[in-house]
C-alpha cells in the first residue's frame, strides 16, 4: 500500500544516475504499491509546456500547455493539489477518460519547479490525506534523485 511507497521509490532510485531510467522504475513502483491507479507518471516542464515523461497507463497527452488542468495548478501553486473528483475540477484534461480522481505533486531540481508526479484513478475520493502524505514522502526521494542525477545529454554520468 501506500505506506510501503516512499521506501520503495527510495531503493528505486539508490543507484540510478539517469532521470529516464530511474523515474521510468518509479512510475511502476508507484503503479504495482497503490491500487486502483489507472495512470501513473511524469510531466516536466519544458518553456511553457509540461511534456509527457514516463508513465504506466495509456497512451496521455504529449504536452500540456501552461497553468492547464491539475498539473498545471500544481506547478503555478508549487504545491501539491489533490482532486476528489475531476469532473468538479475546473479545466480538468481528460487523458483517459476512466480517470476520477487524481493527485499531482510538484518536482523540484535546483529550487525550482522541474516537473510533476501525476497519478490518477477510476475511483472518485481515491485519494486520502494519507495517501498524499506517504506519496509527498516519496517526491522527497524523488527530488534529492533530481538533484544528484546526470543531465539528458550525460552517456554515462557515472
Amino acid at each position: 500500500g501506500a505506506a510501503l511507497l516512499p521506501e520503495a521509490v527510495k531503493a528505486m532510485l539508490e543507484d540510478e544516475r539517469d532521470i529516464i531510467a530511474g523515474l521510468a522504475n518509479v512510475s511502476a513502483t508507484v503503479k504495482f504499491y497503490l491500487d486502483e491507479v489507472n495512470w501513473a507518471g511524469f510531466y516536466f516542464l519544458k518553456g511553457q509546456d509540461l511534456v509527457l515523461g514516463p508513465f504506466q497507463g495509456l497512451p496521455a497527452c504529449a504536452r500540456i500547455g501552461w497553468g492547464k488542468g491539475v498539473c498545471g495548478r500544481a506547478v503555478l501553486d508549487q504545491k501539491p493539489v489533490l482532486v476528489p473528483d475531476v469532473h468538479a475540477f475546473s479545466g480538468h484534461i481528460a487523458c483517459d477518460s476512466a480517470s476520477a480522481s487524481e493527485i499531482v505533486v510538484p518536482l523540484f531540481r535546483g529550487g525550482r519547479v522541474f516537473g510533476v508526479l501525476d497519478i490518477d484513478s477510476p475511483r472518485q475520493g481515491r485519494f486520502s490525506q494519507a495517501d498524499a502524505d506517504f506519496i509527498g514522502q516519496a517526491c522527497g526521494y524523488i527530488n534529492a534523485f533530481l538533484e544528484h542525477a546526470g543531465d539528458w545529454e550525460d552517456t554515462d554520468p557515472r
